[in-house]
C-alpha cells in the first residue's frame, strides 16, 4: 500500500527541497521508503517525537536536516517543518512550530 507525502504548504516545500546536496538527497531516499513502507520507519530514518509529532533525520556531509510530521487518515503524510539543525538539541522554536501546524492541520 502506497502512502501520500504533502508538504504544509508551498513555504515548507520550498525550504526542505533547497537543503544543500547531501541533506536534501538522504531526505528523498527516506521520502521514497515512507512512500513505500509508511511513516513508521525507526531509527536512524524516524523517530517519533511524542503526540503524534515524529522527525525525518537526515544527514548529509553538509551537516544534519530535520523535517517533522505528522500522518492523517488515509495513509497521507504531511512534512509540517524542516530545518538544518545547527546544535545537537533540537530548538524548541523549532518543535513548536511544527506542533502549531500540526493542531490547525488536525483540528482546523
Amino acid at each position: 500500500m502506497k502512502y501520500a507525502i504533502e508538504f504544509f504548504d508551498e513555504d515548507v516545500q520550498q525550504a526542505v527541497l533547497t537543503w544543500p546536496a547531501g541533506i536534501n538527497a538522504s531526505f528523498t531516499r527516506i521520502a521514497l521508503r515512507m512512500v513505500e513502507h509508511g511513516a513508521n520507519l525507526g531509527l536512524p530514518y524516524t523517530k517519533a517525537m511524542g503526540g503524534g509529532l515524529f522527525e525525518i533525520r537526515a544527514k548529509g556531509q553538509e551537516g544534519i536536516g530535520r523535517a517533522f510530521f505528522c500522518t492523517l487518515v488515509g495513509q497521507r503524510i504531511i512534512i509540517l517543518h524542516g530545518f538544518i539543525k545547527k546544535t545537537d538539541k533540537t530548538p524548541k522554536h523549532e518543535l513548536d512550530i511544527a506542533k502549531q501546524r500540526m493542531k490547525e492541520i488536525k483540528h482546523g
